[in-house]
């Protein structure tokens, strides 16, 4: 922008929102944090409690690899600010697993070898373990509709309807 005489005008500064507290509940864990009010779940997850295992995909809720759970609802992690589940219960793939025990679609993925890099599978299991309680497991042509949010670029998909499958108790 110019003023009247054709000179530059300096930029307004934006204000930025001051951090803000919040508690979030994360595999039965409170942890009170303090945030940018513009920080997703996604990055508070992995760079703020270091849960790694729910990736960065796209970061446009394209392709499923965030997938969390937020009070038993599936949800891409990179699409919603962390500061809007304050008090919520949510679980990621670090949660699954109890001590050395698989849970039964984390074990079902391997019996199966539905993985090859293994990037999209935590997302990929996150989205199974709700397709399956969700009660859409029923046949692998609903599977492969409830999980078409979750992309595999290496093309397991036979493979991971499979374990959903088997998971689900109808191998």
């Amino acid at each position: 922008m110019e003023d009247i005489a054709g000179q530059p005008t300096p930029a307004t500064p934006v204000p930025v929102a001051a951090d803000q507290s919040v508690r979030l509940r994360v595999n039965g864990v409170d942890h009170d944090l303090t945030l940018d009010p513009r920080a997703t779940l996604l990055d508070t997850l992995r760079e703020r409690l270091g849960l790694t295992g729910t990736k960065k995909g796209c970061d446009r809720g394209e392709c499923g690899a965030c997938t969390v759970e937020v009070n038993g609802r599936r949800i891409n992690a990179c699409m919603t600010l962390a500061l809007a589940h304050d008090g919520d219960e949510i679980a990621t793939i670090e949660g699954l697993a109890r001590g050395l025990q698989l849970h039964p679609v984390q074990a079902a993925f391997i019996a199966h070898d539905a993985f090859q890099c293994g990037y999209c599978t935590p997302g990929q299991i996150m989205s199974a373990v709700a397709c399956i309680r969700e009660g859409h497991a029923t046949s692998q042509d609903e599977i492969r509709e409830w999980m078409s949010g979750n992309i595999c670029r290496c093309s397991c998909y036979p493979q991971i309807v499979a374990a959903v499958h088997a998971a689900a108790g109808h191998a």
